[in-house]
C-alpha cells in the first residue's frame, strides 16, 4: 500500500472519485472513464483515486489509483482530496451514502463535490414546469399511481408513455395506446399485450406502477429521419459561470419504437445529418437553462446529459436529464468529456492549466 505523503506529493489537484461496490464486493462504476481521467490528470500534474464509503476514515481515505505505466490499479491510503466527483452507479447505494455524514464532512472541510445525486423524473418535471423558459419544452406528465387520473390521462392523449421515476437507459419503459373500442394496447421493448379495458390493465399493473413510482407522459410524435424517429443525446458541462455543450449525438429507433437507446436496439447517427440553426439554438438554450436550474435547486451539477427531441410539427421537447451520463459511443465526444471534466476539476480547486 502506498503511503499518504509519498503518493500525492507534488500533485494537484487530487480528485477523489466516489463509487460503490457490487453485490460480490468488487468495485463498480465506469472503469474506462476512471482510467482516461487519470491519464489526463497526470498530464496536467494532477492525480485521481477511486473509493467507496467504507474506505473513508476521519483523516484519510483508502482507495485505488490507476498506474498507467503498469496498467494496473494500486491500493492507496490518501488524504482527503481537493474535490469529490460523484460517480455512484446505483440509486440505492447513493441513498445509503446520503444517510451517512460523509457529504456534511466534505462541506465542513470546504471540499467541493459534484454531482449531488440521481434525478427523479417527476421531480425534474415539477422543477421545469414552473421555469420561465424550460416549461414550454416539457411533455405533459403526471404520476401514474392513481387509477382515475391515469385513466383520464390516457383518454385525453390516446397514446402515452409510462416510465419508472427512478430509472435510466430506457429500463422499464412502455407505451399504452387506447383504441376506438376502448381496448388498451400495451407495448414494451420486447413484448406486447392487449387489455379489453383500462380496468383490466390496472388490475394487472397497479402494484408494479406503485412500487416503482411510475410517471405517465404524453406520447410525442417525434420527427423522423429515413422513416424512423430520432432523439438528441446532449452532453453538457459547467464552465466558469455557464454551462456548455460538450457534444450532441443522434439516437434513432430501429427494431422497436419505444425508445432510441443503443442498448435496446437504437442506432447511432452523426448530428450533422439533421443539424439546423434552430436545433443548435434549442440545444444551447436548454443546456444553459437546465444547468442553472438544477444547480440552484438541487446542488451543483458540473456534468449532465439530456435526452431531447423535436416533434413532427417542429415543437422541441426535453424528455430526461441524467446526472450520471453514460459513455457516448462517439469517440470525439468522449475525448471532449475528459478535457472538460479535467478543466472543471482545476477550476473548482483553484488550479489552472
Amino acid at each position: 500500500m502506498v503511503g499518504i505523503v509519498q503518493w500525492c506529493k507534488g500533485m494537484a489537484p487530487v480528485i477523489g472519485i466516489l463509487t460503490a461496490r457490487k453485490k460480490d464486493g468488487s468495485i463498480a462504476g465506469n472503469v474506462p472513464l476512471f482510467i482516461e481521467l487519470q491519464k489526463k490528470l497526470i498530464s496536467l500534474n494532477g492525480i485521481s483515486f477511486i473509493f467507496t464509503i467504507d474506505g473513508v476514515h476521519d483523516h484519510s481515505i483508502e482507495g485505488f489509483t490507476y498506474i498507467p505505466d503498469k496498467d494496473l490499479w494500486e491500493r492507496i491510503t490518501a488524504p482527503y482530496p481537493d474535490l469529490v466527483y460523484n460517480r455512484i452507479p446505483f440509486r440505492k447505494a447513493e441513498e445509503e451514502i446520503k444517510s451517512t455524514a460523509f457529504f456534511s464532512c466534505l462541506r465542513d472541510k470546504n471540499i467541493p463535490f459534484f454531482n449531488p445525486g440521481f434525478i427523479d423524473k417527476y421531480e425534474l418535471y415539477q422543477l421545469f414546469k414552473n421555469h420561465p423558459i424550460l416549461h414550454s419544452y416539457m411533455p405533459v406528465t403526471i404520476t401514474a399511481i392513481d387509477k382515475q387520473k391515469l385513466s383520464s390521462f390516457l383518454t385525453k392523449f390516446q397514446s402515452i408513455y409510462l416510465k419508472p421515476a427512478q430509472s435510466a437507459r430506457g429500463n422499464g419503459i412502455f407505451k399504452l395506446v387506447l383504441d376506438t373500442h376502448k381496448k388498451v394496447h400495451f407495448e414494451g421493448l420486447t413484448t406486447s399485450e392487449e387489455f379489453l379495458t383500462f380496468n383490466h390493465f390496472w388490475f394487472e399493473w397497479e402494484n408494479k406502477l406503485r412500487k416503482k413510482d411510475y410517471i405517465a407522459q404524453e406520447d410525442i410524435k417525434s420527427s423522423l429521419y429515413d422513416g424512423k424517429r430520432f432523439d438528441f443525446r446532449i452532453l453538457a458541462h459547467a464552465e466558469n459561470d455557464h454551462f456548455i455543450v460538450t457534444g450532441v449525438g443522434i439516437r434513432q429507433s430501429q427494431i422497436q419504437q419505444i425508445t432510441t437507446h443503443i442498448p435496446t436496439g437504437g442506432r447511432l447517427l452523426p448530428y450533422d445529418l439533421v443539424q439546423t440553426v434552430d436545433h443548435d439554438l434549442f440545444i444551447h438554450t436548454i443546456v444553459e437553462q437546465i444547468g442553472k436550474a438544477l444547480s440552484e435547486k438541487l446542488g451543483f451539477f458540473g456534468e449532465f446529459s439530456i435526452d431531447a427531441g423535436v416533434s413532427q410539427s417542429g415543437q422541441y421537447y426535453i424528455y430526461e436529464v441524467n446526472s450520471k451520463p453514460m459513455s457516448f459511443d462517439e469517440s470525439e465526444i468522449e475525448e471532449r468529456k475528459i478535457d472538460h471534466l479535467c478543466q472543471l476539476f482545476q477550476q473548482l480547486t483553484g488550479n489552472k492549466t
